[in-house]
C-alpha cells in the first residue's frame, strides 16, 4: 500500500464532471477519481475549513464513528473494476477492526475530517507521474470513453478546470 493525499479537485473539461487528484505522499505519481458533485463539494468544503453550523453528511458520518468509540485508522482506494473505483475504511473500535465498503469519494471525505491517512495500491497509481501528465496530449478531436480516460489520467492538475463548490 502507498499513502496518497488530496493533491487537487478540478473538472474534467469534456465531461464536466469533478476529478479528485490524489498525489503519492513523498512521490511524483498521481491517481485521478471522477467523483460525483455532492462528494467533490464535501471535499471542497473541508480542504477549505468551511464548518456549518449543521452536520452536514460526511460530518453526520464522521460523528457517529466517534461517537460510537471508533477510530478511523486508513481509508484505502483499493481496486478499479469496470472503470468505478472502490474503496474501504477501516474502523478500530474497542480493539476490533472492520472494513467498511465505501465510495471513494466517501472514503476521501470522511478521512479528511478525521484526519485519518489514505491509501492505495502500487497497481492504482500505475506510472503516471506529473511530468508524464505534462506531456501528454489528446490525439484527435474525438475519443471513444477509454481513450479519454486514459487521455485524463495523464493530464496535469493544472490542465483541469478549477472545481468551485
Amino acid at each position: 500500500m502507498v499513502e496518497v493525499r488530496v493533491q487537487s479537485l478540478g473538472v474534467d473539461p469534456a465531461s464536466k464532471a469533478p476529478v479528485v487528484i490524489l498525489e503519492e505522499v513523498g512521490g511524483a505519481r498521481l491517481l485521478p477519481i471522477w467523483i460525483g458533485t455532492a462528494e467533490a463539494h464535501a471535499i471542497a468544503m473541508e480542504l477549505a475549513g468551511m464548518k456549518f453550523s449543521r452536520p452536514l453528511t460526511h460530518d453526520l458520518m464522521a460523528s457517529l464513528v466517534t461517537g460510537l468509540g471508533g477510530s478511523l485508522r486508513r481509508a484505502i482506494i483499493s481496486r478499479v473494476h469496470e472503470n468505478t473505483y472502490f474503496a474501504e475504511l477501516i474502523v478500530v473500535r474497542e480493539g476490533e477492526v472492520f472494513s467498511v465498503d465505501a465510495r471513494p469519494s466517501d472514503s476521501i471525505a470522511l478521512a479528511l475530517r478525521l484526519q485519518a491517512p489514505l491509501f492505495t495500491s502500487e497497481e492504482l497509481l500505475g506510472g503516471t507521474t506529473v511530468d508524464a501528465a505534462r506531456a501528454a496530449e489528446p490525439e484527435s478531436g474525438t475519443m471513444s470513453a477509454e481513450e479519454l480516460q486514459a487521455h485524463l489520467r495523464k493530464l496535469a492538475p493544472e490542465d483541469l478546470g478549477r472545481f468551485n463548490p
